[in-house]
């Protein structure tokens, strides 16, 4: 069974009513991202860091996965699939997608803040909260207050290296509702194998000059049918 790599970004999740920071409209018009979204931020004001998460869970509870999660979910009917995704929802699991790699964390758990730059943290320390609510002074059970599990602006991206790992031992590379803006997520391509292609599904003009390329200049779930056609499915 051939292996499919999905790298996957705001693109497809805006679909479902979930804007982004670069967005108009919708929570992020209340909040600067670069105090709601660094580390910086949450030790200058942990409080309004977890006020915006606990409106992120709101919204995404209320939101669906739209065609494109669902497809890439049903890309699994014929394929090894594993989805690498700087999103922090859950859509992908929520549409069917058994192995996701979440790049940036996941919003509906938490773990206990670990120092000034939280580098360092145990899986054993992640707990899920679903949609509920987290507020200053709600501890974990070592006594540490409680973080959104979140890699935030400033911090390292602890699982860079599985993505990698994913990515170099795909047959097909797909990237998908990203412009591939941001590192170290954007560098991701070059560890394809030569002879791997690769599909980018996004509206925009994409900062990539490589033969192995094709770029599919629509939304992520027009794009999504584009693609299946490409491979006959």
């Amino acid at each position: 069974m051939k292996k499919i790599a999905v790298l996957t970004g705001a693109g497809v999740s805006a679909e479902s009513g979930l804007g982004t920071y670069r967005d108009s409209g919708g929570l992020w018009d209340n909040y600067d991202p670069m105090e709601v979204a660094s580390i910086d931020g949450w030790n200058r004001n942990p409080a309004l860091v977890l006020e915006f998460y606990n409106g992120f869970r709101k919204q995404l509870r209320s939101v669906s996965p739209n065609a494109a999660h669902r497809a890439i979910a049903a890309l699994e009917d014929r394929f090894e699939v594993t989805v690498i995704t700087q999103n922090v929802d859950n859509l992908h699991e929520r549409a069917g997608s058994t192995r996701v790699v979440h790049l940036h964390g996941e919003a509906t758990k938490v773990r206990p803040e670990s120092g000034e730059y939280d580098l360092t943290y145990s899986e054993k320390e992640v707990f899920d909260i679903g949609y509920g609510e987290v507020v200053l002074g709600d501890l974990a059970p070592n006594g540490k207050q409680l973080r959104p599990h979140i890699v935030f602006f400033g911090e390292a991206v602890p699982k860079i290296e599985k993505a990698m790992d994913v990515v170099s031992a795909a047959d097909i590379f797909l990237i998908v509702g990203t412009s591939l803006a941001v590192y170290p997520a954007a560098g991701l391509y070059r560890y394809a194998k030569n002879e791997c292609p690769i599909y980018i599904i996004d509206p925009k003009e994409v900062p990539v000059r490589d033969k192995r390329v094709t770029h599919i200049r629509e939304t992520a779930t027009v794009g999504m049918e584009r693609f299946l056609e490409l491979l006959g499915e």
